[in-house]
């Protein structure tokens, strides 16, 4: 068994401009002035509640909770207006099937909806490469370990046999909490240097680097 467990936004694919645009109209919609992207990006990740409580460190639960709310309602809004584009990385499918075809077991863990992953997955094709899907609505914020645990349960897979591949730290520390290992890549959201020190293994520019590693 070898068990390969994907972030899937920063990760995947890239949907940096629709996450920043509802994170923005949500913060109009309560009448604040919104973070830079710069910081929205550093939230992406974690489940909405923690990227509200990050964005905005002096409100309380109750208001981090709406403001996460209301960012469904807006990034779904813009989905049905077809505004939403999450296109997958170059290359990223040469990678999944590329790892299919050599045996391997392929699953998602991600701070994304099971709605908004399934629509994802499948408005890219890919949804059936996957035997585990794991998001926020059922499980704790990463680094949690708990979606971890819980794709590693359906695979059959021990953390031994299992890595974990994302873009920002808190997929790298959700891998040190699960005990397996992790792999960093380079065209998301954090710098590698952030990855590394998480305790990555390797941090790879290019999704081709990424298939020969784990081929290897």
């Amino acid at each position: 068994m070898k068990l390969a467990v994907f972030d899937c936004d920063g990760t995947l694919v890239d949907g940096q401009a629709p996450i920043c645009e509802a994170m923005e109209a949500t913060f109009a919609e309560f009448g604040l002035a919104p973070p830079s992207r710069g910081l929205i990006r550093r939230a992406v990740g974690l489940s909405l509640p923690q990227a509200m409580r990050q964005l905005l460190p002096d409100s309380d639960e109750a208001q981090q909770h709406a403001m996460a709310d209301a960012y469904k309602a807006a990034f779904r809004q813009a989905r049905t207006e077809g505004r939403v584009s999450q296109p997958l990385f170059p290359g990223i499918a040469e990678v999944l099937h590329g790892l299919q075809d050599a045996g391997w077991t392929l699953g998602v863990a991600t701070g994304m909806s099971d709605r908004g992953l399934s629509f994802c997955l499948e408005a890219n094709g890919v949804k059936d490469l996957f035997v585990t899907l794991q998001t926020a609505d059922r499980h704790p914020s990463k680094p949690h370990p708990a979606m971890l645990e819980e794709a590693m349960d359906d695979a059959g897979a021990r953390p031994g046999e299992t890595v974990m591949i994302g873009d920002t730290v808190y997929d790298i520390q959700m891998a040190a909490n699960a005990g397996t290992r992790a792999i960093g890549v380079d065209w998301g959201y954090h710098h590698p240097e952030e990855l590394t020190a998480a305790g990555a293994e390797k941090v790879f520019e290019a999704p081709h680097e990424l298939l020969e590693h784990l081929l290897a």
